[in-house]
Protein backbone atom coordinates (compact mmCIF):
# COMPACT_ATOMS: atom_id res chain seq x y z
CA UNK A 1 0.00 0.00 0.00
CA UNK A 2 2.41 2.13 0.91
CA UNK A 3 5.07 1.46 -2.16
CA UNK A 4 5.99 4.49 -4.04
CA UNK A 5 5.83 6.87 -0.93
CA UNK A 6 8.38 8.36 0.62
CA UNK A 7 9.21 7.20 4.03
CA UNK A 8 8.68 10.73 5.77
CA UNK A 9 5.48 10.58 4.20
CA UNK A 10 4.78 7.11 6.36
CA UNK A 11 6.44 8.41 9.48
CA UNK A 12 3.95 11.01 9.47
CA UNK A 13 0.72 8.80 8.95
CA UNK A 14 1.21 7.85 12.68
CA UNK A 15 0.64 11.34 13.64
CA UNK A 16 -3.15 11.79 14.64
CA UNK A 17 -3.24 15.43 12.25
CA UNK A 18 -7.24 15.92 13.55
CA UNK A 19 -5.50 16.32 16.75
CA UNK A 20 -2.53 18.23 16.05
CA UNK A 21 -4.75 20.99 14.08
CA UNK A 22 -6.94 21.26 17.23
CA UNK A 23 -4.13 22.19 19.15
CA UNK A 24 -2.82 24.77 16.57
CA UNK A 25 -6.62 25.71 16.65
CA UNK A 26 -6.68 26.12 20.85
CA UNK A 27 -3.37 28.37 20.21
CA UNK A 28 -3.93 30.62 17.20
CA UNK A 29 -0.77 28.98 15.78
CA UNK A 30 -1.68 29.31 12.69
CA UNK A 31 -3.46 32.85 13.25
CA UNK A 32 -1.85 35.79 10.75
CA UNK A 33 0.80 33.41 9.11
CA UNK A 34 1.86 33.66 5.37
CA UNK A 35 4.24 31.00 5.10
CA UNK A 36 5.12 27.58 6.89
CA UNK A 37 2.38 26.58 8.95
CA UNK A 38 2.49 25.14 12.64
CA UNK A 39 1.95 21.56 10.79
CA UNK A 40 4.97 22.32 8.51
CA UNK A 41 6.89 23.77 11.15
CA UNK A 42 6.42 20.91 13.08
CA UNK A 43 7.03 18.52 10.24
CA UNK A 44 10.58 20.42 9.78
CA UNK A 45 11.45 20.08 13.12
CA UNK A 46 10.70 16.63 12.83
CA UNK A 47 12.98 16.19 10.23
CA UNK A 48 15.83 18.01 12.03
CA UNK A 49 15.15 15.96 15.51
CA UNK A 50 15.07 12.11 12.96
CA UNK A 51 18.58 13.36 11.09
CA UNK A 52 19.82 14.97 13.90
CA UNK A 53 20.59 18.16 12.25
CA UNK A 54 22.80 20.92 13.98
CA UNK A 55 21.46 24.17 13.35
CA UNK A 56 18.74 25.95 11.02
CA UNK A 57 20.68 26.60 8.63
CA UNK A 58 21.97 22.70 8.07
CA UNK A 59 17.82 21.94 8.51
CA UNK A 60 17.32 24.09 5.55
CA UNK A 61 20.50 23.78 3.44
CA UNK A 62 19.36 19.50 3.62
CA UNK A 63 15.82 20.68 2.45
CA UNK A 64 16.71 22.56 -0.41
CA UNK A 65 18.38 19.86 -1.54
CA UNK A 66 15.64 17.69 -1.59
CA UNK A 67 12.93 20.73 -2.81
CA UNK A 68 11.93 18.10 -5.27
CA UNK A 69 10.04 15.52 -3.03
CA UNK A 70 8.91 18.27 -0.40
CA UNK A 71 5.81 18.20 -1.76
CA UNK A 72 5.14 14.82 -1.19
CA UNK A 73 6.10 15.40 2.26
CA UNK A 74 3.50 17.38 3.38
CA UNK A 75 5.53 21.18 3.20
CA UNK A 76 4.22 23.46 -0.04
CA UNK A 77 6.37 26.12 0.64
CA UNK A 78 10.27 27.05 0.33
CA UNK A 79 11.50 27.06 4.31
CA UNK A 80 14.00 29.95 4.90
CA UNK A 81 16.01 29.85 7.62
CA UNK A 82 14.54 33.39 9.15
CA UNK A 83 10.86 32.23 8.82
CA UNK A 84 11.95 28.93 10.93
CA UNK A 85 13.51 30.53 13.32
CA UNK A 86 11.00 33.46 13.82
CA UNK A 87 8.24 30.46 14.03
CA UNK A 88 10.30 28.77 17.00
CA UNK A 89 10.53 31.71 18.54
CA UNK A 90 7.13 33.01 18.25
CA UNK A 91 4.63 30.13 18.36
CA UNK A 92 3.26 29.27 20.98
CA UNK A 93 5.19 26.17 22.65
CA UNK A 94 2.01 24.92 24.37
CA UNK A 95 0.79 23.70 20.97
CA UNK A 96 3.85 21.01 20.68
CA UNK A 97 3.50 20.39 24.66
CA UNK A 98 0.00 19.70 24.41
CA UNK A 99 0.20 17.44 21.23
CA UNK A 100 3.24 15.55 22.94
CA UNK A 101 0.99 14.72 25.19
CA UNK A 102 -1.89 13.25 23.25
CA UNK A 103 1.37 11.14 21.16
CA UNK A 104 2.35 10.29 25.00
CA UNK A 105 -1.32 8.75 25.96
CA UNK A 106 -1.93 7.13 22.56
CA UNK A 107 1.56 5.20 23.15
CA UNK A 108 0.82 3.98 27.02
CA UNK A 109 -2.69 2.84 25.61
CA UNK A 110 -0.34 0.49 23.43
CA UNK A 111 2.29 -0.27 25.18
CA UNK A 112 -0.16 -1.52 28.70
CA UNK A 113 0.46 -4.93 28.62
CA UNK A 114 4.15 -4.90 28.29
CA UNK A 115 6.27 -6.70 31.20
CA UNK A 116 7.46 -5.08 33.91
CA UNK A 117 9.87 -8.40 35.15
CA UNK A 118 8.22 -7.97 37.75
CA UNK A 119 4.87 -9.82 39.46
CA UNK A 120 2.22 -6.31 39.57
CA UNK A 121 -0.28 -6.03 37.63
CA UNK A 122 -0.33 -2.05 38.90
CA UNK A 123 1.12 0.94 36.96
CA UNK A 124 4.64 2.07 38.15
CA UNK A 125 6.50 4.94 37.49
CA UNK A 126 9.76 6.41 38.49
CA UNK A 127 10.52 10.15 38.32
CA UNK A 128 13.23 11.65 38.20
CA UNK A 129 15.19 15.12 36.49
CA UNK A 130 17.90 15.74 34.49
CA UNK A 131 19.78 18.96 34.42
CA UNK A 132 20.69 20.50 30.59
CA UNK A 133 23.17 23.46 30.85
CA UNK A 134 22.65 25.70 29.24
CA UNK A 135 25.29 29.66 28.23
CA UNK A 136 23.67 32.43 30.35
CA UNK A 137 25.03 34.92 28.09
CA UNK A 138 22.76 33.26 25.35
CA UNK A 139 20.22 31.95 27.38
CA UNK A 140 19.58 34.87 30.20
CA UNK A 141 16.36 33.66 31.39
CA UNK A 142 17.82 30.77 32.47
CA UNK A 143 19.54 31.72 35.45
CA UNK A 144 21.14 28.89 37.36
CA UNK A 145 23.74 29.90 39.01
CA UNK A 146 25.90 33.32 39.23
CA UNK A 147 28.19 32.44 36.01
CA UNK A 148 26.04 29.45 34.37
CA UNK A 149 22.64 28.92 32.66
CA UNK A 150 20.50 25.60 32.44
CA UNK A 151 16.99 24.16 32.65
CA UNK A 152 15.82 21.01 34.27
CA UNK A 153 13.61 18.37 32.31
CA UNK A 154 11.26 16.42 35.36
CA UNK A 155 9.93 13.30 33.95
CA UNK A 156 7.33 10.95 35.23
CA UNK A 157 8.23 7.45 33.05
CA UNK A 158 6.03 4.55 32.95
CA UNK A 159 7.87 1.56 33.30
CA UNK A 160 6.24 -0.45 31.20
CA UNK A 161 7.42 0.77 27.81
CA UNK A 162 9.95 3.77 29.27
CA UNK A 163 7.39 5.99 27.93
CA UNK A 164 7.61 9.42 29.69
CA UNK A 165 4.25 9.99 30.91
CA UNK A 166 4.68 13.61 32.82
CA UNK A 167 7.73 16.03 31.55
CA UNK A 168 7.78 19.16 32.88
CA UNK A 169 10.59 22.00 32.16
CA UNK A 170 11.59 24.23 34.90
CA UNK A 171 14.94 26.69 35.75
CA UNK A 172 17.71 24.45 36.85
CA UNK A 173 17.33 26.43 40.08
CA UNK A 174 14.23 24.34 40.98
CA UNK A 175 14.26 21.69 43.52
CA UNK A 176 13.21 18.48 42.62
CA UNK A 177 10.98 17.85 45.73
CA UNK A 178 9.00 20.59 44.33
CA UNK A 179 7.78 18.84 41.26
CA UNK A 180 5.35 16.63 43.31
CA UNK A 181 2.99 19.11 43.86
CA UNK A 182 2.67 19.66 39.93
CA UNK A 183 1.66 15.77 39.72
CA UNK A 184 -1.85 14.24 39.85
CA UNK A 185 -1.27 10.57 41.53
CA UNK A 186 -2.81 7.81 40.10
CA UNK A 187 -4.75 5.45 42.82
CA UNK A 188 -3.12 2.14 43.64
CA UNK A 189 0.43 3.29 40.89
CA UNK A 190 3.83 2.87 42.18
CA UNK A 191 6.01 6.09 42.12
CA UNK A 192 9.78 5.26 42.37
CA UNK A 193 12.09 7.99 43.60
CA UNK A 194 15.77 8.61 44.68
CA UNK A 195 16.30 10.42 48.05
CA UNK A 196 15.82 13.58 46.23
CA UNK A 197 12.57 13.36 46.81
CA UNK A 198 12.30 12.41 50.39
CA UNK A 199 9.95 14.79 51.63
CA UNK A 200 7.17 13.39 54.35
CA UNK A 201 4.70 15.84 54.10
CA UNK A 202 4.34 15.25 50.08
CA UNK A 203 4.87 11.52 50.70
CA UNK A 204 2.06 11.69 52.99
CA UNK A 205 -0.02 13.19 50.24
CA UNK A 206 0.57 10.23 47.92
CA UNK A 207 -0.35 7.89 50.20
CA UNK A 208 -3.63 9.98 50.79
CA UNK A 209 -4.19 9.67 47.09
CA UNK A 210 -4.06 5.81 47.66
CA UNK A 211 -1.23 5.74 45.53
CA UNK A 212 2.18 3.60 46.91
CA UNK A 213 5.94 5.19 46.96
CA UNK A 214 9.29 3.75 47.01
CA UNK A 215 11.95 5.05 47.98
CA UNK A 216 14.94 5.29 50.00
CA UNK A 217 15.70 6.44 53.25
CA UNK A 218 18.11 8.77 54.72
CA UNK A 219 20.50 7.72 57.41
CA UNK A 220 19.69 10.25 60.62
CA UNK A 221 15.99 9.54 59.63
CA UNK A 222 14.39 8.86 63.07
CA UNK A 223 12.24 5.82 63.22
CA UNK A 224 10.54 3.19 65.83
CA UNK A 225 9.84 -0.74 65.00
CA UNK A 226 6.24 -1.88 65.47
CA UNK A 227 6.62 -5.21 63.82
CA UNK A 228 9.12 -7.42 62.11
CA UNK A 229 8.29 -9.33 59.36
CA UNK A 230 10.25 -12.42 58.49
CA UNK A 231 12.37 -13.11 55.87
CA UNK A 232 14.47 -15.22 53.28
CA UNK A 233 17.98 -13.73 53.63
CA UNK A 234 19.04 -15.75 50.74
CA UNK A 235 17.58 -13.42 48.40
CA UNK A 236 19.35 -10.03 49.41
CA UNK A 237 16.40 -8.87 51.90
CA UNK A 238 18.25 -8.35 55.56
CA UNK A 239 15.01 -7.36 57.02
CA UNK A 240 11.85 -5.72 56.61
CA UNK A 241 9.86 -4.04 59.47
CA UNK A 242 6.68 -1.87 60.40
CA UNK A 243 7.82 1.46 61.57
CA UNK A 244 6.74 4.96 62.60
CA UNK A 245 8.82 8.36 62.32
CA UNK A 246 9.51 9.52 65.40
CA UNK A 247 11.47 12.86 64.96
CA UNK A 248 9.27 15.84 66.10
CA UNK A 249 8.40 17.65 63.21
CA UNK A 250 8.58 14.51 60.44
CA UNK A 251 6.04 12.42 62.53
CA UNK A 252 3.52 15.01 62.35
CA UNK A 253 3.81 15.62 58.24
CA UNK A 254 3.57 11.45 57.91
CA UNK A 255 1.49 10.37 60.81
CA UNK A 256 0.52 7.12 59.38
CA UNK A 257 2.96 3.67 59.37
CA UNK A 258 5.67 3.15 56.95
CA UNK A 259 7.55 0.03 55.91
CA UNK A 260 11.41 -0.12 55.49
CA UNK A 261 13.27 -3.15 53.94
CA UNK A 262 17.05 -3.32 54.50
CA UNK A 263 18.18 -5.06 50.89
CA UNK A 264 22.10 -6.12 49.53
CA UNK A 265 22.41 -5.97 46.18
CA UNK A 266 23.80 -9.34 44.89
CA UNK A 267 25.31 -7.95 41.77
CA UNK A 268 26.76 -5.14 43.75
CA UNK A 269 27.20 -5.90 47.34
CA UNK A 270 26.06 -2.51 47.72
CA UNK A 271 23.40 -1.78 51.09
CA UNK A 272 20.07 0.32 50.74
CA UNK A 273 17.55 0.44 52.79
CA UNK A 274 14.23 1.33 50.98
CA UNK A 275 10.69 3.41 52.38
CA UNK A 276 7.21 2.44 51.40
CA UNK A 277 3.54 2.73 52.15
CA UNK A 278 2.90 -0.53 50.26
CA UNK A 279 2.37 -3.55 52.74
CA UNK A 280 1.33 -6.18 49.80
CA UNK A 281 4.58 -6.94 47.66
CA UNK A 282 7.21 -9.07 48.99
CA UNK A 283 10.27 -7.65 49.93
CA UNK A 284 11.80 -8.35 47.43
CA UNK A 285 9.79 -6.98 44.39
CA UNK A 286 9.86 -4.04 46.29
CA UNK A 287 13.72 -4.01 46.18
CA UNK A 288 13.20 -5.01 41.95
CA UNK A 289 10.85 -2.29 41.70
CA UNK A 290 13.23 0.60 42.95
CA UNK A 291 16.29 -1.32 40.71
CA UNK A 292 13.53 -0.19 37.62
CA UNK A 293 14.39 3.38 38.53
CA UNK A 294 17.38 3.27 36.29
CA UNK A 295 15.43 3.18 33.32
CA UNK A 296 15.03 6.77 34.36
CA UNK A 297 18.31 7.58 34.17
CA UNK A 298 19.09 5.36 30.37
CA UNK A 299 15.99 7.46 29.23
CA UNK A 300 17.46 10.69 29.91
CA UNK A 301 21.03 9.60 28.68
CA UNK A 302 19.62 7.88 25.70
CA UNK A 303 17.64 11.31 24.37
CA UNK A 304 20.25 13.06 25.11
CA UNK A 305 22.54 11.08 22.78
CA UNK A 306 20.87 10.01 19.97
CA UNK A 307 18.00 13.31 19.75
CA UNK A 308 18.58 17.00 19.66
CA UNK A 309 17.92 18.81 23.58
CA UNK A 310 21.64 19.40 24.22
CA UNK A 311 22.59 21.97 21.54
CA UNK A 312 19.10 24.32 20.30
CA UNK A 313 18.06 26.17 17.29
CA UNK A 314 16.77 29.31 19.15
CA UNK A 315 17.48 31.13 22.34
CA UNK A 316 14.40 32.50 23.36
CA UNK A 317 12.21 30.52 26.69
CA UNK A 318 9.59 29.57 23.98
CA UNK A 319 12.05 27.73 21.12
CA UNK A 320 13.69 26.31 23.43
CA UNK A 321 10.48 24.31 24.84
CA UNK A 322 9.50 23.71 21.74
CA UNK A 323 12.43 21.91 20.72
CA UNK A 324 12.25 20.25 23.73
CA UNK A 325 8.83 18.86 23.03
CA UNK A 326 9.14 18.36 19.41
CA UNK A 327 12.00 15.72 20.56
CA UNK A 328 9.78 14.07 22.99
CA UNK A 329 7.35 13.62 19.96
CA UNK A 330 9.90 12.40 17.68
CA UNK A 331 10.53 9.41 20.31
CA UNK A 332 7.04 8.65 21.19
CA UNK A 333 6.11 8.77 17.75
CA UNK A 334 8.96 6.24 16.97
CA UNK A 335 7.70 4.33 19.48
CA UNK A 336 4.47 3.84 18.42
CA UNK A 337 5.70 3.03 14.58
CA UNK A 338 7.86 0.68 16.42
CA UNK A 339 4.64 -1.16 17.96
CA UNK A 340 1.92 -0.52 15.27
CA UNK A 341 4.35 -2.08 12.37
CA UNK A 342 5.91 -4.57 14.81
CA UNK A 343 9.70 -4.32 14.19
CA UNK A 344 12.00 -6.21 16.24
CA UNK A 345 14.58 -3.79 15.96
CA UNK A 346 15.64 -0.94 18.85
CA UNK A 347 14.19 2.39 18.54
CA UNK A 348 18.07 3.24 18.59
CA UNK A 349 18.35 1.48 15.26
CA UNK A 350 15.02 2.34 13.70
CA UNK A 351 16.44 6.11 13.77
CA UNK A 352 19.75 5.22 12.51
CA UNK A 353 17.61 3.53 9.51
CA UNK A 354 15.16 6.33 9.05
CA UNK A 355 17.85 9.26 9.58
CA UNK A 356 19.17 7.98 5.84
CA UNK A 357 16.37 7.02 4.08
CA UNK A 358 13.60 9.54 4.74
CA UNK A 359 13.44 10.73 1.05
CA UNK A 360 13.36 6.59 -0.03
CA UNK A 361 10.29 5.58 -1.68
CA UNK A 362 10.55 2.36 -0.04
CA UNK A 363 7.74 0.93 2.91
CA UNK A 364 9.11 1.30 6.48
CA UNK A 365 9.23 -2.52 6.68
CA UNK A 366 11.43 -3.34 4.16
CA UNK A 367 14.01 -1.40 5.33
CA UNK A 368 14.57 -3.57 8.28
CA UNK A 369 13.85 -7.08 6.77
CA UNK A 370 17.82 -7.72 5.90
CA UNK A 371 18.68 -6.42 9.01
CA UNK A 372 20.25 -9.35 10.77
CA UNK A 373 18.65 -7.92 15.02
CA UNK A 374 22.20 -9.52 16.35
CA UNK A 375 24.68 -7.62 14.49
CA UNK A 376 23.54 -4.24 15.21
CA UNK A 377 20.87 -4.26 18.10
CA UNK A 378 23.34 -5.69 21.82
CA UNK A 379 21.03 -5.16 24.42
CA UNK A 380 23.97 -3.97 26.83
CA UNK A 381 23.24 -3.81 30.22
CA UNK A 382 23.64 -0.25 30.87
CA UNK A 383 21.59 0.37 27.60
CA UNK A 384 17.75 1.55 27.42
CA UNK A 385 16.46 -1.64 25.56
CA UNK A 386 13.43 -0.55 24.21
CA UNK A 387 12.66 -3.69 22.46
CA UNK A 388 8.59 -4.09 22.36
CA UNK A 389 7.07 -6.99 20.28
Amino acid sequence: MNEGRLVLSQVLDFLPRYELDKCIHRYRGNRRIRCLSCYAQFVVMIFAQLTYRESLRDIVTCLSAMKGKLYHAGLRDQIARSTLADANESRDWRIFGDFAQILIKRAQNLLHGESLGIDLVQTAYALDSTTIDLCLSLFPWAKFRRAKGGIKLHTLLDLRGNIPSVVIVTPASVHDVNVLDQLVFEPGAFYVMDRGYLDYQRLYGIHQASAFFVTRTKRNTQLRRRKSIPVDRTTGVRSDHVVVLTGPSVSKEYPAVLRRIRYVDPDTGKRLAFLTNNFELPATAIALLYKKRWQVELFFKWIKQHLRIKAFYGTSDNAVKTQIWIAISTYVLVAILKKELKITHSVYTILQVLSISLFERKRIQSLFSDLILSDIDPCEPKQLCLSWS
